[in-house]
């Protein structure tokens, strides 16, 4: 069977945006789980933070058998850093996607009072959200993203727990290989030279003509690195 993975999703969506990536990685044979976030999917009305995001993730990989690969986009890949530099013992390697810049509090508070600005509309941000996943998505993948619900309510949470995550500190003691992917559009690409050079095996990974949610708009592409990842980890 060789490794297992387990898959962590970014910030409002939930497991079903991994859909693509979990038939492919099944159909090579490997296990693979993705897993919902507090405050999202099949959790929404959790509360979210840092200890109980990294704990989901933890139980994840403890469900397929206690060692996996662990793959993170965007909030899933800021969770993943942190959860291999608390559970080394869990971590064979770490797919890290979409989150090579720093969230120093001073970008993250204008982002978390406009974020509170939208919720105070009379739906909550949903129509806006939409506009976004039609812009940014198309087909398949716009399906996928959605189809566990958008959590809109979550994102104050998420923001002031984000603003207390140190992710090059944490990629230091991070001791297995971890394989930072980003699209060449992303906005959140501005310090992966500083985040490969953290990492004690660091590797840099750019998808041309993909933007932020890499592995929705390039999945094959991605599911490419996360397989020769797997490959590399097994041999």
């Amino acid at each position: 069977m060789g490794l297992s993975v387990v898959l962590v999703h970014g910030v409002r969506t939930s497991r079903t945006m991994w859909r693509a990536q979990v038939e492919v990685l099944e159909r090579a044979g490997r296990t693979a789980l993705a897993v919902d976030l507090p405050g999202h999917g099949r959790r929404r009305g959790e509360a979210f933070t840092v200890d109980t995001a990294v704990q989901a993730i933890a139980d994840g990989v403890d469900a397929v058998g206690g060692r996996a690969l662990v793959v993170g986009l965007s909030l899933g890949g800021y969770l993943g850093i942190a959860h291999a530099a608390r559970r080394p013992e869990q971590v064979a390697g770490l797919v890290a996607a979409a989150c090579c810049t720093r969230p120093a509090r001073i970008l993250v508070e204008p982002w978390r009072w406009t974020a509170r600005g939208i919720g105070r509309l009379p739906d909550g941000g949903a129509r806006l959200n939409q506009r976004m996943v039609d812009l940014w998505l198309a087909g398949a993948a716009a399906v996928d993203v959605g189809a566990g619900g958008f959590s809109l309510d979550v994102m104050d949470d998420v923001l002031r727990e984000v603003a207390t995550l140190r992710p090059t500190a944490d990629l230091r003691a991070v001791r297995c290989p971890v394989w930072l992917v980003n699209g060449r559009y992303d906005h959140f690409r501005g310090e992966e030279r500083r985040f490969v050079a953290a990492a004690r095996d660091g590797r840099l990974v750019v998808v041309r003509g993909a933007t932020h949610l890499v592995s929705l708009t390039q999945p094959e592409r991605f599911n490419r690195v996360v397989l020769e990842a797997l490959d590399e980890l097994d041999g």
